[in-house]
């Protein structure tokens, strides 16, 4: 049996309507009430145009199912994250397709106590139950759909995490990309000292200056253009469901999101010592040593959101970084965060009395990297066998792909869980030209 084309590894996502539409989002309303036993689910939706009409869709099915809906509207990811168990739901839904292009859309979900739901923890039975078309019947009393504003709730969640106080009256850029951070930033500016100089601030729709999405490098320029147009001393900009956080130092360099790991470890450690704290195997060696440094443990898991959260709680870690940028932290329900490393890193900038590139450049030069390379071929799998066999001489592990260390570099190469990509990232003990030789290298292999 045919699968549905939108189901993915970690969520439903597709292009508006040829993979995903208001029959299709109805009937996963109707199938996850079923599932779940669900008799209270949480909703919210991203700026896109076709959001609106998901949300409908999906609080009817959910509705006909016999399930209530609590309809946060315009949110972002992490107020799904902090609503579900904020408002004793049985589960939560994000209409959303974060940084793909204006015609994609999608839906993801959480569970109790926002306990990820992906493909292999729930979305297949789902997908199972619509194509065999056993929806469940009509509940003999509708469910209700109420919609509730928790921001006030959410930013007062914030708290927790920082410590005002502590924060440095500095010049912060900070571009929404007309996705959905814009209305939580306005609502914590009167609680910062800080000055922000807003960018691209309106949520928008049709995405006038481009997809919110600032791992593309053209998208990054508007950042830096006003960090050095407003001798700003940071620059931060989101995706589109602000769940991820992009950090620019004061000369608009783009800080890589492996060393940001680094950083988030230490502020934390520094009141939490002793803690674990998980991280993603493709670079590791900075983290490493930060941690250690700062009196804490790593742990290694597994890249991506289900895998890492999986890997929190069986360890009580206090928090996990992957290098793609996704911050997750105990406190809040183990969940991503877009909003909780932009108040930490204010927070520890202000405490070190350092710029951002001071507390970067030391680990930058101790750990350089190549950052991480894609490229499109037939057959993954075939490949990262020939790597294992051609780097048969160094410490393998193939707990996410295929790691292969060697005394002064390592390199790890995984498939991409959606597409015919190998991601390559290459990382030495302080030698840049090693790196782009091994890089070189690595990628004659890989492409040829």
């Amino acid at each position: 049996m045919a699968g549905i084309p939108g189901f993915k590894a970690y969520d439903i996502r597709g292009k508006v309507p040829s993979e995903l539409n208001a029959d299709i989002a109805y009937k996963v309303g109707r199938t996850l009430a079923v599932y779940l036993k669900a008799k209270k689910i949480v909703i919210g939706h991203d700026v896109r145009e076709s959001s609106e009409e998901l949300s409908t869709a999906l609080s009817n099915g959910l509705n006909d199912a016999g399930c209530d809906v609590i309809d946060l509207g315009l949110c972002g990811t992490e107020m799904i994250y902090f609503g579900t168990p904020f408002l004793d739901a049985d589960g939560g839904v994000m209409i959303t397709a974060s940084h793909n292009p204006p015609e994609y859309n999608g839906l993801k979900f959480v569970k109790r106590d926002s306990v990820p739901m992906g493909y292999k923890s729930g979305l297949n039975e789902i997908e199972k139950m619509i194509l065999k078309n056993k929806l469940g019947e009509k509940a003999a009393v509708k469910g209700i759909v109420e919609s509730k504003d928790i921001m006030k709730d959410f930013i007062e969640s914030l708290g927790k995490f920082f410590d005002p106080e502590k924060i440095n009256p500095i010049k912060v850029v900070v571009n929404a990309g007309n996705g959905c951070i814009g209305p939580a930033l306005d609502a914590i500016e009167d609680k910062l000292p800080i000055k922000m100089i807003k960018v691209f601030h309106e949520p928008d729709s049709s995405f006038p200056n481009g997809v919110p999405n600032p791992l593309l490098p053209e998208n990054r320029q508007p950042t830096i253009d006003a960090i050095k147009e407003h001798k700003a001393d940071l620059g931060v900009a989101w995706d589109g469901d602000y769940d991820r956080c992009f950090f620019f130092d004061e000369n608009g360099e783009f800080i890589e999101g492996y060393y940001i790991v680094g950083l988030l470890a230490k502020s934390i450690l520094k009141t939490n010592p002793g803690e674990n704290i998980v991280h993603d195997p493709r670079l590791i060696w900075n983290t490493i040593d930060e941690v250690k440094k700062a009196g804490g443990n790593t742990v290694v898991s597994v890249s991506g959101h289900a895998f890492i959260k999986e890997k929190m709680r069986e360890t009580n870690a206090i928090y996990g970084g992957e290098m793609s940028a996704h911050h997750y932290f105990r406190d809040n329900a183990y969940s991503d965060s877009g909003m909780i490393p932009f108040l930490l890193i204010l927070q520890l900038m202000s405490e070190e009395k350092k710029t951002l590139s001071q507390l970067v450049n030391e680990m930058i030069e101790n750990y350089p990297c190549s950052g991480e390379i894609n490229s499109t071929i037939d057959k993954p799998a075939r490949k990262i066998e020939e790597l294992r066999a051609l780097y048969k001489y160094g410490r393998q592990d193939l707990l996410d792909g295929l790691s292969v260390e060697f005394d002064d570099w390592r390199f790890n190469v995984r498939m991409s869980n959606t597409e015919p990509l190998l991601r390559l990232n290459v990382e030495s003990r302080g030698d840049k030209k090693l790196i782009e030789e091994k890089t070189k290298e690595l990628l004659h292999v890989i492409r040829n």
